[in-house]
């Protein structure tokens, strides 16, 4: 248990910042699986679209690292091309 106020606050902000990093890592995660779950052309472009928007909002809040988001998005796009 915490005895300074600034670790108690710290152990508050700590517990905000973790339900909003689950928050959207949990959107993205969804996303990502709309995507691989498309099993055609048409209905994965536009998956894809709304996953990659949701990635670049996790990686601009600081949840995941930007060559994540890079690695990310490359994958789901070569996947969406492979789609006939």
């Amino acid at each position: 248990m915490p005895n300074l106020r600034s670790a108690k606050k710290s152990i508050r902000k700590n517990l905000v910042r973790r339900d909003r990093n689950k928050h959207v890592t949990s959107t993205m995660r969804n996303a990502i699986k709309q995507v691989r779950e498309a099993t055609d052309a048409s209905g994965g472009q536009e998956a894809l679209a709304k996953a990659v928007s949701v990635i670049d909002r996790s990686q601009k809040k600081g949840v995941i690292h930007k060559n994540t988001a890079s690695r990310y998005k490359s994958r789901l796009t070569h996947f969406v091309r492979g789609l006939s």
